[in-house]
């Protein structure tokens, strides 16, 4: 949560700085010495019915034409008895023959333009009504007419935009800068989805769906920004049908594929909201992408569904669409989702931008040609990656998460496999071996009591080493059985009172010292021997760690509901290996020890459901936590 202000700060900047770069570009390149040199009032007439672009339709002396220019563009509404409009200017004086005069924009599907009765340029029909043109001129040309007829079965007719006068080669440059940006910028998003969509085969199927969703979005954009550029239509006209096609199939393979990567990103929305929306416009899609293959397959005469569902209706389902994804994700941020913030920042940013040149288009019957749109996908693009990192990133600490959490339960059930097989062992050695040993030692105390004194010395040794077979057989059924006769409430500090009493002698003689900080009203419930016994283990391994001389402190106190006791020596400690291996069977530091007073200790502790665990740095010392369920009477 604490990365997402960060994220939409770069975002907003990235945003501001893409949008600003190409006019800055733009802005540089006029400021040149040999300025062009700007037309803004020319003439126009309606054309008549049966029109067909060619000169001679034009010079009656009957013609009325209208003065009209940048100042006044309404000129362009439908005239109900034509489609095709003539416009008439005339060309300045020229200081050069290396002049041009530079076309922004004309409005049209068909553009037929004469110099004086001579055809200098023409385009071709197909769906589409902006057209840049740059036309070479001579000083010859200076003071004549210019005829430029347009037609358009859409109604928007005539010059838009700059017109103006100059050198080929500064108009050129502009003439060929004037959408190269979009091709530029489109390609860029294609071949960012083609590089994702070569990687989906790497993901799980939750992943997989998310990045073909985005993979199909950002190649939808990428093919919408590339086919609605005029720098295609400009230098490549001939393939404008074509255009006009995949900008139509980009958008409507785009809309359900967004829809489903915002399902997917924050849910079915209020009441399925987004479910439904998701369904609707696959449906929609579907029947629309059929109606323009019907379309494109009859050459047209097939246009009823396509004129309907794809040039009239698609607007107004768009609008509606990023309004609705809108008004949901900013809904979902507001509850403090991450994921959602981030993608309200980048989404509404495209979405207020996008609803405002839409409708500004249909205010201005369609005039207006969309601009900012495109930027301000870059920053909606960069949003739906910086959620789908995160998501990554999420994922990927999960992972290891769960390898870590993985590895300690392996641990612990291979610890637990090698304990039930120990138990097991101890409990048929215990009761196949007691007994022998107990009748040997009365036997040999049976021979201690004769008068012979001669091999006295060998019998004590013998009880002595019986004893010790003894204690590890006691040892094994404790940790083969370590279920308690008897459960009491145990009091800590009147356990280490009685713990103290029998190690501190021992300690003093190692010429080390316990100190101890229990508070007296510390309870747990559990058989007092068999604490004492775990207990007494880890002290007695402290002070046999301590070497000579040094210290251990025992101190104890209750957290979250659990009474933890720590015993902390300043011994030699244990490396890495053998504190992982502490408490296994056979397992010692000592020259004669088994490893069992540790094993058994770990098995007590598991017993009364307590935990144990140690940390030790070699040549520092070890420290031991205890923790028991606090008992409250």
């Amino acid at each position: 949560m604490k990365n997402v202000p960060k994220a939409i700060i770069v975002l907003w900047i990235s945003l501001l700085f893409i949008m600003y770069w190409p006019q800055g570009v733009g802005a540089a390149g006029l400021q040149e010495d040999n300025s062009p040199v700007p037309i803004t009032t020319w003439e126009v007439k309606w054309g008549n019915e049966h029109d067909q672009g060619f000169i001679s339709e034009v010079g009656r002396p009957d013609e009325v034409w209208e003065r009209q220019g940048l100042e006044k563009p309404d000129y362009t509404t439908v005239n109900p008895s034509t489609e095709s409009i003539w416009t008439r200017l005339t060309i300045p004086q020229l200081s050069e023959d290396d002049s041009a005069i530079r076309f922004e924009n004309i409005k049209g599907q068909h553009i037929v333009i004469y110099l004086q009765d001579r055809k200098v340029y023409e385009n071709y029909h197909y769906n589409y009504d902006n057209n840049a043109v740059l036309l070479p001129l001579s000083i010859e040309n200076s003071h004549e007419q210019l005829y430029i007829w347009a037609e358009n079965t859409n109604g928007r007719l005539g010059i838009f935009g700059t017109v103006e006068v100059g050198r080929y080669t500064n108009l050129q440059e502009r003439y060929i800068h004037n959408g190269l940006l979009d091709v530029i910028l489109g390609a860029t998003f294609l071949f960012t989805a083609m590089t994702m969509l070569s990687c989906t085969f790497f993901f799980g199927k939750f992943h997989k769906g998310l990045w073909i969703s985005l993979c199909v979005v950002m190649g939808s954009i990428g093919t919408m920004i590339i086919t609605y550029s005029q720098f295609l239509y400009t230098f490549y006209q001939i393939y404008g049908d074509l255009y006009s096609i995949l900008f139509d199939m980009a958008m409507l393979a785009g809309m359900p594929a967004l829809c489903y990567f915002f399902e997917q990103i924050i849910g079915t929305g209020p009441y399925g909201i987004f479910t439904k929306l998701r369904k609707f416009q696959l449906v929609y899609s579907g029947i629309a992408i059929i109606a323009l293959l019907l379309y494109f397959i009859s050459s047209g005469q097939w246009d009823v569904l396509y004129v309907y569902l794809v040039q009239k209706a698609i607007g107004v389902v768009l609008v509606i669409l990023l309004t609705l994804l809108m008004i949901g994700t900013i809904s979902q941020a507001l509850r403090r989702n991450k994921e959602a913030i981030l993608l309200a920042a980048g989404y509404s940013t495209f979405a207020l931008i996008s609803v405002a040149e839409l409708l500004w288009y249909y205010q201005r019957n369609g005039t207006y040609h969309l601009i900012w749109w495109k930027w301000s996908m870059v920053a909606f693009i960069i949003a739906l990656i910086a959620i789908l990192g995160s998501r990554f990133a999420e994922k990927h600490r999960q992972v290891i998460e769960y390898s870590k959490e993985l590895e300690l339960f392996n641990n612990e059930l291979q610890r637990s496999e090698k304990m039930e097989i120990i138990s097991e062992l101890a409990a048929s050695v215990a009761h196949e071996v007691r007994n022998p040993l107990q009748v040997t030692r009365g036997f040999l105390q049976l021979m201690t009591e004769q008068e012979d004194n001669k091999n006295k010395g060998y019998e004590r040794i013998a009880l002595e080493e019986l004893d010790r077979a003894s204690g590890i057989i006691t040892d094994f059924l404790t940790f083969a059985k370590p279920e308690f006769d008897h459960i009491a409430s145990l009091n800590i500090a009147e356990e280490f009172t009685h713990i103290e009493g029998i190690l501190v002698p021992m300690a003093n003689l190692e010429g080390g010292k316990i100190t101890t900080d229990i508070p007296p009203d510390l309870w747990i419930r559990g058989n007092s021997s068999k604490f004492k016994q775990a207990f007494i283990n880890i002290i007695k391994n402290s002070i046999e760690a301590l070497q000579g001389q040094g210290q251990i402190d025992i101190w104890a106190y209750a957290q979250d509901g659990m009474i933890k006791v720590h015993v902390r020596d300043n011994g030699e400690g244990m490396d890495e290996e053998a504190l992982v291996r502490l408490g296994e069977p056979y397992f010692s530091n000592k020259i004669k020890g088994t490893g069992l007073g540790m094993m058994v200790t770990f098995r007590i502790v598991e017993a009364m459901h307590g935990e144990i665990s140690f940390t030790s740095t070699k040549g520092v010392g070890t420290e031991a936590v205890v923790s028991f369920a606090e008992f409250v009477d």
